[in-house]
């Protein structure tokens, strides 16, 4: 019995997680989203199986799912609205091209905040969770809280568009930058993965440009990092969602100072 919301993302996580890592190197059939852009039948048999431990746990509740948009709950509109967000397949590109770099991500906003997510990286077997106030990495059904770290100066960086603060901030400027690349070292996963991470320990930092507020592919992972104390801000240092939009989200308060005076 999935009591909690918490444990409820962690289940929807694993189930989507078990479609990708099943299906994973397998013939996939593609559907075109836009330029550049595509779903494979992976991200849609995930988003499935996602849905249906959603709606088995939580009938009443609206689900906005990537590939099969939004849907309504049975809910008679009595109590505040609760909204699963749903990222059956973070890093698509990756997974087509056979790279095991790919998350997915399962989150729950209520009462104006992410009160519960989960982040699963399929081919590590691992979960990153949060109930809304604390965050753990859960591999092999045991729970580690998650600490971040930002010794390794790992920062990851999102080079895929759209760019909307442009032409003032390209994440790509910072690659040139003798200050960025002095003191911290680029990496690109081009997964949310990246975002879970920086909660996790194993990058100092991530930054990315973007509108997320509504973002399926960003709120769990803004959601671990939050819960886990890092420093979590729009690019201009204003509260995350507000200000310039996009996101840096660092380890600790030095890194989170010294990112943000290179951006500026």
């Amino acid at each position: 019995m999935l009591n909690t919301d918490g444990e409820l993302a962690v289940a929807a996580a694993e189930a989507g997680a078990a479609v990708v890592l099943d299906r994973y190197g397998t013939d996939l059939a593609r559907f075109d989203k836009a330029p550049g852009d595509f779903a494979t039948e992976a991200d849609v048999e995930a988003e499935k199986a996602i849905l249906e431990i959603l709606r088995e746990a939580r009938p009443g509740d609206v689900v906005v799912g990537e590939e099969g948009g939004r849907s309504e709950g049975s809910s008679d509109g009595v109590g505040p609205q609760r909204e699963w967000l749903v990222d059956p397949l973070c890093g698509t590109l990756n997974y087509a091209a056979r790279t095991m770099l790919v998350s997915v991500n399962v989150a729950l906003r209520g009462g104006g905040r992410t009160v519960a997510a989960a982040s699963a990286d399929p081919f590590a077997g691992e979960v990153f969770w949060t109930d809304g106030d604390r965050a753990w990495g859960r591999t092999g059904g045991r729970d580690e809280p998650l600490a971040p770290d930002a010794s390794s100066n790992l920062v990851d960086l999102n080079l895929d568009p759209p760019f909307p603060n442009a032409p003032a901030f390209r994440a790509a400027r910072l690659l040139l930058d003798d200050g960025f690349t002095g003191r911290f070292r680029p990496r690109v996963i081009s997964s949310t993965l990246a975002v879970a991470w920086v909660a996790a320990g194993r990058r100092a930092a991530y930054i990315t440009d973007g509108h997320l507020g509504d973002s399926v592919h960003f709120a769990a992972g803004i959601a671990l990092c939050q819960a886990a104390g890092c420093v979590v801000t729009a690019l201009d240092g204003s509260p995350v969602h507000s200000g310039t939009q996009g996101l840096i989200a660092a380890a600790d308060s030095d890194t989170h100072a010294a990112l943000l005076k290179l951006i500026a």
